[in-house]
C-alpha cells in the first residue's frame, strides 16, 4: 500500500509540474498564446520546415540577396511572420518591439509608456483616423487607441496576424476603435489624404527601400498631418571594417527578415526626399533611457525552459516539425541584438517625427497647394 501511495503521489506531483511548466509558465505575458497552441501562422504543419529553409536561404546574405531581389522581400517577410508570430506572442507578448527599461517598472509598463509616447508625438485625439504601419498583432494599436481615443487602422502583410489582432481587439473591448487590414505597406489600399496621423514602430525596417514606404505614408496622410517612426538603424559607432560589428549586424538582419539595415544619418534625408518636413529626430535608446536589451539577457533562462518545452512538443508532434529550428534562430538573433545594444552600434528606436506640409493658397489662382517651406 505504501508503494502505491508513493507512486500516486509521484504521479500527481509530475502532473502538477507539467501543468505548471506548460500551461502556467508556458503562456504569453498577457495570456494570449500558450505553448501547446503554437502554430506557424497560415503555413500547414507539413510545410513548416521547408518554409523555414527557404526563408533562411533567402536572408542568409541580407544585402546581397534581399536587396538584389527586392520584389521577393514582402513574400519572405510574410513567411517570417508566419514562422515567428506565435513564438513572439507566447514568449514576448502582444507588442513586437523593444522599449527602454525603466527602473522599478515592469517590461509591460515600459512597453506601454513607449507606445503612448507615439500618441503624444502625433497629437492623436478622439475623432481622428490614425494609421499603424506594420501593426503586427496590434499591441501598440490598442495602447495608442486607449490613450488617445482616436480610431486606429493597422496594416500588416501577414493574414494570420490580422486574425490575431482582431481577436485581441475584441477581447480588450477596443474593436470599435481598432481596425486591421491585410496589405503591403509599399502599396497600401487606402485613398490619398485619408488619415489624420500615422506611426510605425520598428516595422519599416522590412522595406527594401525606405523611400517607397515613406512615400506611401506621405500619400495617405492629410496635409499638415504628423508621422512618427521608430527605426532600426546602425549608429555612428558602427564600423563597416570591424568584423565583429559586421557579424552582429548581419546576424540581426538574417534573423529578423531585414533587407539590410540603414545608417542613422540616412533617415531624415529619405523623409525629406519624399516630401516630409522633419521636425525632430533622436535615438530614444540613449541615456538617460535604460538599456533596451536587458530584457533579452534576462530571458536566457526562459529561453532554455522554452526550448526544452518546444523540443518536447515537437517530439510529441503537438507542435509542428521545424518549430525547434525557428526557436533556435530567434535565440541566436537575440544574441546578436544584445551585442548590438551593448556595443552601441545598433538601436531599434531611432525616432523621427515628420509632417506632411500643410496646404497654402496659390497666390495667383487661389487653389490650395502643398507648402514647401
Amino acid at each position: 500500500m505504501e508503494t502505491v501511495a508513493v507512486v500516486w503521489t509521484a504521479a500527481v506531483a509530475a502532473a502538477g509540474l507539467i501543468y505548471w511548466f506548460v500551461w502556467v509558465m508556458g503562456s504569453a505575458e498577457v495570456k494570449g498564446k500558450r505553448a501547446v497552441d503554437l502554430k506557424m501562422g497560415s503555413i500547414t504543419r507539413d510545410k513548416v520546415q521547408d518554409k523555414y529553409k527557404q526563408y533562411w536561404s533567402f536572408f542568409r546574405r541580407p544585402k546581397e540577396t534581399a536587396v538584389a531581389s527586392s520584389e521577393n522581400v514582402p513574400a519572405f517577410v510574410d513567411t517570417f511572420y508566419n514562422l515567428v508570430t506565435d513564438i513572439y506572442e507566447w514568449g514576448w507578448g502582444q507588442s513586437f518591439h523593444f522599449s527602454p527599461s525603466i527602473p522599478g517598472r515592469s517590461h509591460r509598463d515600459a512597453t506601454r509608456i513607449h507606445e503612448e509616447r507615439v500618441a503624444d508625438l502625433i497629437g492623436a485625439r478622439p475623432g481622428q483616423r490614425v494609421l499603424d504601419v506594420g501593426c503586427g498583432v496590434g499591441g501598440p494599436m490598442r495602447a495608442i487607441a486607449a490613450r488617445s481615443g482616436a480610431d486606429v487602422v493597422g496594416i500588416t502583410i501577414n493574414e494570420y496576424q490580422v486574425g490575431r489582432a482582431r481577436a485581441h481587439n475584441k477581447k480588450s473591448g477596443l474593436d470599435a476603435l481598432c481596425e486591421v487590414v491585410c496589405g503591403n505597406f509599399l502599396q497600401m489600399p487606402f485613398p490619398d489624404a485619408s488619415f489624420d496621423g500615422a506611426y510605425s514602430i520598428e516595422a519599416t525596417c522590412h522595406a527594401p527601400r525606405l523611400e517607397d514606404v515613406y512615400a506611401e505614408i506621405h500619400r495617405v496622410l492629410k496635409p499638415g498631418s504628423l508621422y512618427v517612426s521608430y527605426e532600426w538603424v546602425t549608429t555612428a559607432l558602427y564600423r563597416a571594417d570591424d568584423p565583429d560589428h559586421v557579424d552582429a549586424i548581419h546576424g540581426i538582419e538574417r534573423g529578423d527578415a531585414l533587407p539590410g539595415l540603414r545608417a542613422h544619418d540616412e533617415i531624415a534625408a529619405i523623409a525629406r526626399k519624399v516630401g516630409f518636413e522633419v521636425l525632430d529626430q533622436r535615438d530614444l535608446a540613449r541615456p538617460p533611457a535604460g538599456p533596451w536589451w536587458t530584457r533579452l539577457k534576462m530571458g536566457r533562462i526562459a529561453y532554455w525552459r522554452n526550448h526544452l518545452l518546444v523540443s518536447a512538443l515537437a517530439f510529441l508532434r503537438i507542435a509542428p516539425k521545424g518549430v525547434v529550428e525557428v526557436h533556435e534562430m530567434l535565440y541566436e538573433t537575440a544574441r546578436h541584438l544584445t551585442r548590438g545594444g551593448e556595443t552601441g552600434i545598433f538601436t531599434p528606436m531611432h525616432m523621427i517625427l515628420c509632417r506632411k506640409p500643410p496646404l497654402t493658397p496659390n497666390a495667383e489662382d487661389g487653389n490650395p497647394q502643398e507648402s514647401t517651406s
